[in-house]
């Protein structure tokens, strides 16, 4: 059972001033009832989820350019509904007969909970990790392939492991024919090792495997390889280039998106084109290899001062091998932007996009109309920089048109013929509306649903305020959203709590789609506090100059920002009350967290760190080395050393609350152990909360954890008593 471990400077422990104890006393006459966390509890996602309906349309696309969607009706009802290219809607329950049949199958059935296969694109083979060589199977007749033969412990093909994340699954890409299988031999042999331990009857479990740190001498390396599989019997052609470091441009992997990143067959299957990225995200080369011979040759070659990042989620490069053209991605304008690079000589031919706002994400490719169909952020003007649209644009950088109009996040998918698209926009204070659109005019088509929230708003729910604040040096506009009580005085003060995740991959908002339920934000706003999520300098999908603010100073987390943006929003509204400021965050937000606590001890009064990389050395060396920089020594220091968490322990003057799941293989719990350490070295007063064989995210200890954290801002930070031991969950 978790519990609360309460330390303290031994001769500190019961010396509590008379005055102290008598406001204490004073402020804690309030009393919070349980039905108070009962009302509050009605606004978490498990209780929100069905009052919401005909919202959330993802369209599943049939050959013959019709698609069917399943969403949520008012009667709790999902039926199938089948909607052909003119946007017409059959319901498959009311007509069956008009829909397609359901697929028949399923998984092959040896393929099933034994281990994790990738099916090849014909479907008739499936590759798997057996004893760290690469194997595949016959799907018709499961007869089993062993492809490799050399692979040994920590140095097996396709294997996944990048430390803070690993698992059975093989990392690889097939050729487009079924042919050929592009991967690598992953080298950890020489890679340090992360421990942690499972805690049962009897004898604790030990569990071990590699996790590389910023400024270890060997960290992991691939070695690149393709496997031809046309001949009887398969063969390895290892690339003729020195192994490259264990690093992609999309994200802290070389896995991104649930396959092999920064890799592209040719069409034919004759050659794989891939980016080597270097240790410190610098440098990216793109390089082709003939996967016959495994000669490989340097097509063109980005280098920044910073990190390099090519997409989100995938990569934003793509070869045409029949154009003998490539088109690149690069933020070299301040903006993400999209270039054709001719694919022989490396040099440029001319630019694709151009102005404010970054692309997002290829979508489609049109080489005979030489169209790219493209998403993009903070190019229309007045909007929420963050919201998604959908373009497109001639590769002459001639053209460009907006495809989806409406002042909203747009969530598209485009028809695999790239005729049509289905929209699903909305914001946070709008349902989503889903539609039917011609993929080149934008014309509306038909309208397929409209969210309905008519249920969720007769239980007094109300959506976020949006908000828009200037950042620390009143430079940048910051946007963010803003949760007050149902119920809201305007007349009275609020202790206002701050909900943090600073990145530098993501932000504290999050997507902009509409959602009933954001985490327990309108929750404990309900419980008698303003809540807000501000996306500060440091995120992406705007400038690079905007998301490189505090490369190279992590423990910046964008703080400063926060501290304004907040003093701003008293200054608008005066029921906030800055005299009382809580601040909360999970893994980057924990180690953001502590770092308020302890940088800014006489603004931030409660804190609750869960799960914070609180040291960057004793995080997965990908992140670290991609947004602080290699480790440098300096002295008997390094320039990690000043954004540690612990070197600032001493200066905690408000409450601060730690957690950690005892099993976090993700963030390992020495990173908040070491803030423990420092604090009682410098004897201060905080509260530890540990969770027992809990992973990151505390799995089934989520709602207890979510129940202590209400327990500790109404406590500390709204001086009141909290019910005891309320039970939070579906009733």
């Amino acid at each position: 059972m978790p519990r609360l471990a309460r330390l303290a400077a031994p001769a500190a422990l019961w010396l509590v001033p008379l005055a102290a104890s008598a406001q204490l006393l004073g402020a804690q006459a309030r009393v919070v009832t349980a039905a108070d966390y009962a009302r509050a509890e009605k606004f978490l996602g498990f209780n929100t989820q069905n009052l919401v309906s005909n919202t959330g349309v993802s369209p599943t696309w049939l050959p013959d350019g019709r698609f069917t969607y399943r969403v949520r009706q008012p009667d709790g009802s999902s039926p199938l509904m089948l909607v052909d290219t003119r946007g017409r809607k059959t319901n498959c329950v009311v007509t069956p007969a008009a829909c397609p049949p359901a697929p028949a199958g399923g998984a092959p059935a040896t393929a099933r909970g034994r281990r994790p296969e990738v099916l090849s694109p014909d479907g008739t083979k499936a590759a798997f990790i057996k004893d760290w060589n690469l194997w595949v199977r016959d799907v018709a007749s499961n007869q089993e392939t062993q492809l490799t033969t050399d692979g040994v412990k920590d140095y097996g093909y396709a294997t996944d492991n990048a430390g803070w994340v690993h698992s059975d699954r093989a990392i690889l890409l097939w050729s487009p024919d079924s042919k050929k299988i592009a991967t690598f031999q992953q080298d950890q042999r020489k890679t340090g090792e992360m421990y942690l331990v499972r805690y049962k009857v009897g004898h604790p479990e030990l569990m071990q495997w590699k996790y590389p740190l910023p400024g270890d001498s060997a960290v992991t390396m691939i070695e690149r390889v393709v496997i031809d599989l046309s001949a009887t019997t398969p063969r390895v052609v290892r690339f003729k280039m020195p192994a490259d470091q264990h690093r992609s441009s999309v994200c802290d992997h070389i896995a991104c998106g649930g396959k092999l990143a920064d890799t592209e067959w040719y069409p034919d299957g004759s050659h794989v084109a891939f980016l080597s990225n270097s240790r410190d995200h610098k440098i990216a080369t793109l390089r082709v290899a003939n996967a016959s011979t495994g000669d490989v040759r340097d097509v063109l070659r980005e280098e920044v001062a910073t990190q390099f990042e090519s997409g989100d989620g995938d990569q934003n490069w793509r070869v045409l091998p029949a154009s003998n053209e490539v088109i690149w991605f690069s933020e070299r304008d301040d903006w993400g932007q999209l270039y054709l690079y001719d694919l022989t000589t490396g040099q440029l031919k001319n630019r694709i996009t151009t102005g404010e706002g970054t692309v997002l994400d290829l979508v489609r490719i049109d080489a005979k109309t030489r169209r790219i169909w493209f998403r993009a952020a903070g190019k229309e003007a007045g909007r929420d920089p963050y919201f998604r649209h959908l373009y497109h644009i001639g590769m002459d950088g001639k053209g460009l048109t907006l495809l989806t109009p409406e002042d909203g996040d747009h969530n598209t998918f485009l028809s695999p013929d790239g005729l049509r698209f289905v929209d699903s926009w909305s914001r946070p204070d709008k349902p989503q509306v889903a539609v039917l659109r011609d993929a080149k005019t934008g014309k509306l088509i038909a309208t397929l649903e409209e969210g309905d929230i008519s249920k969720l708003v007769a239980t007094g729910w109300k959506p976020p305020m949006r908000i828009v604040t200037k950042d620390r040096n009143g430079k940048w506009d910051l946007h963010g959203l803003m949760w007050t009580p149902t119920t809201l005085d305007s007349t009275k003060k609020y202790p206002i709590i701050n909900y943090i995740y600073p990145g530098p991959q993501g932000g504290s908002v999050g997507g902009r789609q509409f959602s009933a339920a954001t985490r327990d934000n309108q929750a404990l706003a309900e419980l008698g506090f303003i809540v807000v999520a501000i996306d500060g300098t440091g995120n992406p999908s705007r400038s690079k100059s905007f998301h490189d603010a505090y490369y190279g100073r992590m423990g910046d987390n964008t703080l400063p920002d926060q501290i304004a943006a907040m003093k701003q929003l008293a200054e608008r509204h005066k029921f906030i009350d800055l005299d009382k400021v809580g601040i909360w965050g999970h893994s980057g937000g924990g180690f953001a967290t502590a770092g308020a606590m302890f940088r800014y001890p006489d603004f931030f009064k409660v804190g609750i760190a869960e799960s914070g990389n609180h040291d960057n050395r004793n995080y997965e060396d990908d992140w670290g080395e991609r947004y602080h920089g290699l480790l440098v020594k300096q002295g008997n220091t390094d320039n990690y050393d000043a954004e540690a968490n612990q070197v600032l322990a001493k200066n905690l003057k408000g409450k601060l609350l730690l957690a950690h799941g005892t099993l976090d293989d993700n963030v390992p719990p020495d990173n908040t152990y070491l803030v423990v350490d420092a604090l009682i070295k410098a004897g201060k007063d905080f509260d530890l909360l540990m969770i027992p064989n809990a992973a990151h995210g505390f799995g089934a200890a989520s709602n207890y954890m979510m129940r202590r954290r209400w327990d500790y801002f109404v406590q500390h930070l709204m001086g009141a008593t909290p019910p005891k031991e309320y039970q939070i969950g579906p009733k």
